[in-house]
């Protein structure tokens, strides 16, 4: 029950991203029965790779515990985590992960690559599927609305003008 309470945070996270034009994944860091770092995608926004919503929760649990080992820890993200951000799991010795949906294209702790799994000096474990469908759901809504604004780019326009007029 608690890694859902933590994904459903985590959930959230993701859909102020979504709201904010960004991939709606969204990440908490806890400790014992405390977030003490969050994080969501801002990679559009802040025009860089490097903001995925693992790395901000990360650098913001760093920051709130005042040292980058975090190994009472345990992380919860909506999406597997992609090479890079498995790779700052690891270097920020986070003992526990845990994702919502599997990521078929960048997927690195099962889906493309099991990256955690290697011969590192940490190995975490690593749980998937908690509030899978809720997860999946949530990226393809986001997306299926990207491709009708790529196809369709004058709704976008009478969306904006819609919520303008409903304020």
């Amino acid at each position: 029950m608690t890694d859902e309470k933590w994904m459903r945070e985590a959930l959230l996270l993701a859909e102020e991203a979504a709201a904010d034009g960004e991939v709606p994944v969204g990440c908490v860091v806890t400790l014992d029965d405390k977030i003490v770092g969050r994080g969501r995608n801002r990679r559009e926004k802040g025009k860089t790779a490097l903001a995925h919503a693992e790395v901000e929760a990360i650098a913001e649990a760093c920051r709130t515990l005042g040292g980058w080992r975090l190994w009472q820890c345990t992380l919860y993200v909506t999406l597997e985590p992609c090479p890079m951000c498995a790779g700052a799991i690891l270097n920020a010795r986070i003992p526990r992960v845990v994702y919502g949906a599997a990521d078929a294209h960048d997927g690195a702790c099962r889906s493309v690559v099991r990256l955690l799994e290697l011969p590192f000096h940490q190995k975490p474990e690593v749980v998937s599927g908690v509030l899978e469908e809720e997860s999946k759901q949530l990226l393809k809504r986001f997306f299926t609305e990207l491709r009708r604004e790529v196809r369709e780019p004058w709704k976008k326009k009478e969306n904006a003008t819609l919520k303008q007029e409903r304020s």
